[in-house]
C-alpha cells in the first residue's frame, strides 16, 4: 500500500505521491490483500497524425460500474413500484425511498425550473445525470474505490451533453429567428445603426456566455470531488509523516483519524450535494433557454 511506502532513499513517506497515486488515472486497479489488477494494453488506432489509445484504464472500469449500479437500482426500484402498484398499495422499503428521489428529481428540478410544459421531456436526462453523479461521486468514498467525477474529462463529457440539450433544445423550442436573438440580442428603445452596432458587438459575450455554463460546470464538480480527496489523503499521510515522533504517535494518529471521519461524514454530504447542484443548473440552464425571450 502506497500509505505504508516510504519516500526515496529510506525517508519519510512522499506525500504528494501517494495522494496522486490514489486521485489520478492508472493503468492497474488496487485490490484487497495487496492485488493489483493489471488492465489490458492495446495498441492505439492511428487516425492520420492522430493517436487515439482506447486501453480501458482504472477510471473507465468504474466509469462503467457506475453505468451498472444506476442500471441495476432503478430497475430494481421500478420493478418493485409495479409490483406495488398492481397490488393497490404504495411502494414500501428501497422501492419507496427510490420512488421519492426520483419524483423530486423530476417535479422539483426538471419541471419545476424548464417548465410544465417541456419538464417532463428532460426529466429522464436529469434524473440520470442526478444518479450517475450521485453514485460516482460516493464510488470514490469506498475502499479501493475510484471516483470517476474527479475525472475532468468526465465531468467535462457531462458538461458537454448538458451543453447540447441547452442549445439544441433551444433552437428546437425557439426557432432559427429566435435562437439567433439569443446571440444577437436587441435592446427595447434603441433602433437604426445603434442597435445593430450593440447587437454586435453583444455577440461575442453573448456566445462567451453560452460556453461559460458547461465549463462551470464540469470544473465545479471535478473541483469539488478532487478537493475532498485531496485533503482526505493528505490528513491520513500525517500520521506516517509524524508517527515516528516519541510519545506523540497515538496522538497524532488519534486527532488525525478524528479529522478523516469528519470529513468523510461532510464528503457524504458534498456527493449528494454536487449532483443536487449539476441536476439543478442543467435544469435552470434548460429552462432559461426554453423561455427566452
Amino acid at each position: 500500500m502506497m500509505f505504508l511506502q516510504e519516500g526515496h532513499a529510506g525517508g519519510p513517506p512522499n506525500i504528494g505521491e501517494m495522494v496522486l497515486h490514489h486521485t489520478a488515472d492508472a493503468w492497474t486497479i488496487e485490490l484487497p490483500f495487496g492485488i493489483e489488477w493489471h488492465l489490458p494494453r492495446w495498441e492505439p488506432i492511428h487516425l492520420g497524425p492522430l493517436s487515439l489509445d482506447i486501453s480501458p484504464t482504472k477510471h473507465v472500469v468504474f466509469l462503467f460500474v457506475v453505468v451498472l449500479l444506476v442500471l441495476v437500482t432503478l430497475k430494481i426500484a421500478a420493478r418493485g413500484v409495479a409490483r406495488a402498484q398492481a397490488e393497490g398499495r404504495a411502494p414500501r422499503g428501497f422501492a419507496n425511498m427510490m420512488e421519492s428521489i426520483v419524483l423530486f428529481v423530476r417535479n422539483d428540478i426538471a419541471i419545476a425550473n424548464i417548465g410544465h410544459e417541456m419538464g417532463p421531456k428532460y426529466a429522464p436526462l436529469i434524473i440520470s445525470f442526478f444518479f450517475f453523479i450521485l453514485y460516482g461521486n460516493l464510488l470514490g468514498l469506498i475502499p479501493y474505490g475510484s471516483s470517476v467525477t474527479g475525472n475532468l474529462a468526465v465531468t467535462a463529457t457531462l458538461a458537454f451533453i448538458s451543453f447540447l440539450a441547452i442549445e439544441i433544445g433551444g433552437m428546437i423550442k425557439l426557432g432559427a429567428k429566435g435562437y439567433l436573438g439569443t446571440i444577437f440580442m436587441h435592446v427595447p428603445g434603441i433602433h437604426g445603426p445603434g442597435a445593430v452596432a450593440l447587437a454586435i458587438g453583444m455577440a461575442p459575450i453573448e456566445v462567451l456566455g453560452k460556453l461559460v455554463k458547461p465549463f462551470a460546470l464540469a470544473v465545479r464538480l471535478f473541483g469539488n470531488m478532487t478537493a475532498g480527496h485531496f485533503v482526505i489523503l493528505s490528513l491520513f499521510g500525517i500520521i506516517f509523516l509524524f508517527g515516528n515522533l516519541a510519545g506523540w504517535n497515538w496522538a497524532i494518529g488519534g486527532v488525525t483519524t478524528a479529522l478523516v471521519v469528519g470529513i468523510l461524514a461532510l464528503e457524504l454530504i458534498v456527493a449528494l450535494l454536487q449532483a443536487y447542484v449539476f441536476a439543478l443548473l442543467s435544469a435552470v440552464f434548460i429552462g432559461t433557454m426554453q423561455h427566452e425571450h
